[in-house]
């Protein structure tokens, strides 16, 4: 592997890092404070490409590999891990399960509007009470005729309310048999699909969570993605491409959360010295610079085997789990380096440590993670 970043790759995270600095610093902190989705943004970012990093260029997206896809999720969460959260998870979930399962008129209609931001997409595949157990889901989709007809909820969603159209994984089969689930595209409007609950969140307050409601929505058999029964596998598949997304959200937030704290240790001065100075200051950030480091690294390989298409399960899930825990810690000790004023909402620092824990939690919590690798190990 080249370790060096191409010239294409430069040029897409300084396209992201300008209109992160420019259209997303001065508004993160009134956007955190009212829980706006900031969906004028993301209009912004779709006009750039960042909306349909992974699309290719005949559905109107920007064609790019995973290389570039992390760098713009990096350099946006550097900033604001809310609007890296509800970018991944736009790119990688909704466009991304339909650009892998489509068939070529669901691309055509779907895609280029996806692409551009003209619609925001969501996902759902999180139940109330089947958070990890999606075999047991009570959100079903039963024939009717040429249809079929959803009822139950999905919670946990990015962008649940305003999200313009879902890709929703519903059971149509038997609780915990193989193959009972099969996944649908769902627009808004539709009726008997409604939004509920919006949550009210430690962090990453900015990407809108909410529930999607289906109360006896009918939809036409067009709207099924791949064949009945394979919605769970289809689930995993593009899981493993999330946890990329989620790989380089968690880096970003922590070199957002390193630079922080590097600046102002060198500015903070006690006893007439810079903290910087002092070994338990500077031994800190060097454990968080070297933890980024390596976090990088898990990623970059995740990302080469998928822009090669190979496995990458084991990867994906490492990277994944890593950058997450290794987010967490950063933020952690970015907030001590600044002592009382990292406690405030002053400094960048108490949002980045709000922020990161939702990296450990979202689409597959730690454990889950560790459950994935232990199992590809054994394989061996």
């Amino acid at each position: 592997m080249n370790f060096l970043q191409n010239e294409l790759t430069e040029q897409v995270a300084q396209t992201a890092r300008d209109f992160a600095r420019q259209h997303i610093r001065p508004y993160i902190m009134e956007w955190d404070e009212s829980q706006e989705f900031p969906v004028e943004t993301f209009k912004e970012m779709g006009k750039l490409g960042l909306m349909g990093v992974l699309v290719p260029e005949q559905y109107g997206g920007a064609g790019l590999s995973y290389f570039e896809y992390k760098t713009v999720i990096e350099e946006v969460a550097r900033v604001c891990g809310s609007v890296g959260l509800s970018l991944a998870a736009h790119n990688s979930l909704c466009t991304g399960h339909i650009l892998q399962f489509g068939n070529e008129e669901q691309k055509q209609t779907y895609l280029p509007k996806l692409a551009t931001a003209e619609w925001i997409g969501a996902w759902g595949l999180t139940e109330a009470n089947t958070g990890s157990d999606a075999g047991n889901m009570r959100c079903t989709a039963v024939r009717d005729g040429e249809g079929w007809i959803i009822n139950g909820t999905k919670n946990w969603i990015t962008h649940g309310k305003s999200g313009d159209v879902a890709v929703v994984v519903c059971r149509t089969g038997e609780p915990r048999t193989r193959n009972n689930a099969t996944a649908f595209i769902v627009e808004r409007g539709t009726p008997g699909f409604n939004a509920g609950k919006k949550e009210n969140k430690l962090g990453m307050r900015a990407s809108e969570t909410a529930e999607m409601v289906f109360d006896q929505c009918r939809i036409s058999d067009s709207q099924r993605l791949g064949e009945v029964g394979e919605g769970f596998y289809q689930a995993m598949k593009v899981l493993d491409g999330g946890r990329i997304s989620i790989a380089a959200l968690s880096l970003g937030i922590a070199r957002g959360a390193y630079d922080a704290a590097r600046q102002y240790a060198q500015e903070r001065h006690q006893f007439d010295k810079p903290i910087a100075s002092f070994q338990g200051i500077s031994f800190k950030l060097a454990d968080m610079a070297t933890e980024i480091e390596a976090a990088n690294l898990l990623i970059l390989q995740a990302c080469d085997l998928k822009n090669r298409h190979l496995p990458m399960t084991r990867e994906a899930a490492m990277a994944k789990y890593y950058a997450s825990e290794v987010a967490v810690r950063v933020a952690n000790d970015a907030v001590q380096v600044f002592g009382g004023y990292g406690y405030t909402k002053d400094f960048p620092v108490e949002k980045f440590y709000r922020d990161a824990k939702l990296c450990t939690i979202g689409e597959g919590t730690s454990e889950i993670q560790k459950l994935v690798i232990s199992r590809e190990e054994l394989k061996k």
